[in-house]
């Protein structure tokens, strides 16, 4: 299987490599982002980095052939390219909305053609990584950052219909994940911990979130959205059946 990974240098997608390197059925990983990325540390014994390759696009809105050859035949994609609600504030909207919506479309419709029509006997598999507040029902006005979240709603609903309309060729669905943590990290409970205590924002760990985003990735979508409680529950199951 031949998996595509954007916006490589992230948080998630770095663990998104480490843990897809060491999954069998995963044959090759194309770490796609802006600048060339690195083999994660505290791999595990059975990863094969031989499986990695990153690929630099410049601009998200733009695939060159070169880049374009080097996602030809891809079976799935993992979006995970995005800012954060916490830095969209600081950022010029046109930017955020650039990032956000317009790289994610460019990309699924650039790496949908590059794999090429009826090429592979499954259909294409697309997993958008976006977060538990995003809003598909644009007549709605969120409570927390309005137009934000229903850009990333709008986003969502976009994906979807992308899907919907070359049906038996491409498949998606969302990850709707709360607060995402890093294992063994202070700071990232206390954070956790306040934003449950006061907006009851669930969390989840990097680790559970990429090993469900993989095995979704790799077996199938079993539902959409996947929201926090499925992530957690699919990726806690994932890595107990490779830990027994």
């Amino acid at each position: 299987m031949k998996l595509i990974i954007s916006g490589a240098t992230g948080f998630v997608a770095t663990e998104l490599i480490r843990q897809s390197l060491s999954e069998r059925s995963i044959t090759s990983v194309v770490a796609l982002a802006r600048r060339p990325i690195t083999v994660p540390d505290n791999l595990g014994t059975e990863a094969d980095t031989s499986k990695l390759k990153s690929v630099v696009l410049e601009d998200f809105a733009k695939y060159p052939d070169d880049v374009k050859k080097q996602l030809e035949g891809a079976d799935a994609c993992i979006w995970t390219l995005a800012i954060t609600p916490g830095k969209s504030t600081g950022i010029p909207w046109d930017e955020v909305y650039r990032v956000c919506h317009e790289y994610t479309m460019a990309g699924l419709e650039a790496i949908f053609e590059a794999r090429g029509s009826g090429t592979k006997s499954t259909p294409f598999r697309f997993l958008y990584m976006s977060g538990m507040a995003a809003e598909r029902d644009q007549t709605k006005t969120p409570t927390f950052m309005p137009k934000y979240c229903l850009m990333r709603g709008e986003t969502e609903n976009q994906v979807l219909a992308f899907a919907s309309s070359h049906a038996g060729e491409i498949e998606a669905t969302v990850a709707k994940p709360g607060l995402i943590t890093q294992p063994g990290s202070i700071l990232h409970w206390l954070r956790a911990t306040m934003l449950w205590f006061m907006v009851s924002v669930p969390s989840v760990s990097v680790v559970d979130i990429s090993a469900a985003m993989l095995d979704q990735a790799v077996n199938g979508f079993e539902k959409d959205p996947l929201q926090n409680q499925d992530l957690i529950r699919i990726g806690q199951r994932v890595l107990g059946e490779k830990n027994s």
